[in-house]
C-alpha cells in the first residue's frame, strides 16, 4: 500500500514576494538553542528579498554535512541533523581560532551552520583540522505577521536598575580558545556552591551554545545566563559599548536573584580585541572582583598573568589544561609567582577562603 502523498511547502505567496508559513511547518522545523526565547507562534511569515543582520531568525533547509552533524534544541537535547531538514537558527558573526571566523552574509544566498548551537553566517577561515562547514540554504528570514523580522534582541533581557548590592564577581579569561575556561568556571561554581553560597553564572561573550550553560548548571549555579538572554546570537563584531553593557546586563540580573557570588566567562584569549578591550574597560574594573587566569602552557600563563598585571586587574590564580602537567603547573607557578590550582583544587569549599578572595557574609543556605 502507498503512502498518500503529503504536501511540503505548507506557504502562501503573496503579491509582495512574502509568504505565510503554516504552524505544521514550523513545528516540524528543528529550532536551535539561539532561538529559545522567541515563540514559535510569533514566527508567522517568511521574508525572501531581505538582507540579513546578526540576530535574525531564518528558516533553512541542509544542503550538505560537515562539521555539524547535529544541532543543540532549545532544552539542550543534540539532535541529528539530515540533509533537507529544514531547521530554524539565528545569523551571527563567529570567531573561533580552532574552528571557524564566519561572517553575516548581506544576501540570502548559501551560507554555513558554524556552531551547533545554532548560527548560521558564511566561512571565510577555518582551521585546518575542521571538516567542512555544514552547508544550508536560507529560505526566508522569519517574520511576525505585520511582517516585522523576528530578531533575538526583540526578545533579550531588559535594562537593569543600578545595583544596590554587588555580590563577589570572579572572572575567568584564558590564553585562547580551548584553555580550559568553562572547566575552571565550572569548579569555581562548584566550590562555592559546596561552601554554602548562592551562586550565578553568566557566559559573556562568545557564540551561541549551550554547552557552556549546562556545565555551570551541572555544576552547581543557582542561575545560569549568557549573551544569548540579551539578544545576541554571537558577540563578535558587536561594539566595545555594547559588550560592556553586556557584563553589566547580566552581573544586574544575577544579582538580583539574590546570589552570593557570580562567576563570569569571557571567550577565547586576550589578544581577541573584544575579550582584551572589556578587561580594559573600565565597567570591567568596577563589576569585577578577582580573575582566575586558564591556560594550556606555562608560558602562557606566564604572558598572560604579565598582561593582565601591566592593566592593574585582580589576578588571584591560574588554572585550566596546564593543570594537567605537574612540570607545567611547577613552572607557571615559580614564573609567576602565583597559585596554581586544578579543578579538583577550585571545587573544594574552602578554596576561596585560603586565597582571601572568596565573597564575604553568611551563607544563605
Amino acid at each position: 500500500m502507498s503512502l498518500p502523498a503529503v504536501p511540503f511547502a505548507a506557504a502562501s505567496a503573496e503579491a509582495d514576494g512574502n509568504l505565510f508559513i503554516s504552524k505544521d511547518r514550523i513545528a516540524r522545523a528543528k529550532s536551535a538553542y539561539t532561538t529559545r526565547h522567541v515563540p514559535r507562534e510569533a514566527m508567522r511569515r517568511l521574508l525572501k528579498s531581505a538582507s540579513p543582520v546578526a540576530g535574525d531568525l531564518v528558516l533553512a533547509r541542509v544542503a550538505r554535512l560537515g562539521q555539524h552533524e547535529h544541532i543543540e534544541r532549545p532544552d539542550g537535547r543534540r539532535a541529528k541533523l539530515w540533509e533537507g531538514d529544514e531547521i530554524i537558527v539565528a545569523y551571527g558573526n563567529r570567531y573561533a581560532p580552532d574552528q571557524f571566523e564566519a561572517y553575516v552574509p548581506d544576501d540570502l544566498g548559501p551560507c554555513h551552520l558554524v556552531a551547533g548551537g545554532g548560527v548560521a553566517s558564511r566561512v571565510t577561515a577555518q582551521h585546518s583540522a575542521m571538516k567542512r562547514a555544514t552547508e544550508i540554504v536560507p529560505l526566508g528570514l522569519l517574520s511576525d505577521l505585520a511582517g516585522e523580522r523576528l530578531n533575538l534582541i526583540r526578545s533579550g533581557l531588559p535594562p537593569v536598575a543600578s545595583l544596590h548590592r554587588k555580590p563577589y564577581v570572579f572572572a575567568v579569561l584564558g590564553s585562547s580558545m580551548n584553555a580550559g575556561k568553562t572547566t575552571t568556571a565550572a569548579a569555581i561554581i562548584r566550590g562555592l556552591s559546596r561552601a554554602g553560597y548562592a551562586v550565578g553564572a553568566a557566559k559573556v561573550t562568545g557564540t551561541g551554545s549551550g554547552g557552556d550553560r549546562w556545565a555551570m548548571v551541572d555544576a552547581g549555579a543557582d542561575v545560569v545566563l549568557d549573551f544569548t538572554d540579551a539578544g545576541h546570537p554571537s558577540t563578535f563584531g558587536l561594539p566595545p559599548w555594547r559588550i560592556e553593557q553586556l557584563l553589566g546586563l547580566l552581573i544586574g540580573h544575577l544579582a538580583r536573584e539574590g546570589v552570593e557570588g557570580i562567576v563570569i566567562e569571557l571567550a577565547d584569549g586576550l589578544l581577541l580585541e573584544d575579550t582584551g578591550g572589556l578587561v580594559e574597560s573600565e565597567t570591567f574594573h568596577r563589576l569585577v572582583d578577582g580573575v582566575v587566569f586558564a591556560s594550556n602552557s606555562a608560558m602562557g600563563a606566564k604572558s598572560g598573568a604579565d598582561w593582565l598585571g601591566a592593566r592593574d586587574v585582580p589576578l588571584i590564580a591560574l588554572s585550566g589544561i596546564l593543570t594537567t602537567s605537574p612540570l607545567a603547573a611547577r613552572e607557571a607557578e615559580k614564573a609567576t609567582g602565583l597559585p596554581v590550582l586544578s579543578r579538583h583544587d577550585l571545587a573544594q569549599s574552602a578554596w576561596w577562603s585560603e586565597l582571601n578572595a572568596g565573597p564575604s557574609g553568611p551563607p544563605r543556605r
